[in-house]
């Protein structure tokens, strides 16, 4: 595994999270950043990376990108403004980013067993937002 340039994947964009794979059995623990993205200022996803910023890559990247706009699209309501985008590395590795947009119909939550929620970004983490938070996204 090599360490390599985030940056040089996610330009100007300050808000993104990195995950080594796409995680299908715990779909929450990314698409809760799909929402804070959402209901914030956008932001990127990275799979094929870990915590540290090695190169994981992904080894099915069709399957996976089509499982992300699937989760994204079932699971995100209303559904963001997405770009999906596969990039192969000069190491030959290949990850996937996920751009999300600032929405214009916030809030946007994460749905699951008939349980609305939705995030914001604090810090670099995605959290529950607070009954405050809740009224100024549906102002917004």
């Amino acid at each position: 595994m090599s360490s390599f340039d985030v940056k040089a994947l996610i330009g100007e964009t300050t808000e993104y999270d990195k995950k080594v794979a796409l995680e299908t059995k715990k779909p929450k623990s990314w698409l809760k950043s799909v929402s804070a993205f959402a209901n914030g200022k956008g932001g990127m996803l990275i799979f094929g990376v870990d915590d540290n910023d090695n190169l994981i890559g992904i080894d099915d990247p069709k399957f996976v990108s089509e499982a992300i706009s699937e989760f994204i699209k079932t699971r995100i309501n209303p559904i963001p403004e997405f770009d999906l985008r596969i990039e192969e590395l000069k190491t030959e590795k290949i990850v996937i980013v996920l751009e999300v947009f600032a929405g214009t119909q916030t809030p946007y939550y994460y749905d699951a067993d008939g349980i609305l929620q939705a995030f914001v970004r604090v810090g670099n983490q995605s959290v529950p937002v607070t009954p405050i938070q809740l009224k100024e996204l549906i102002l917004k």
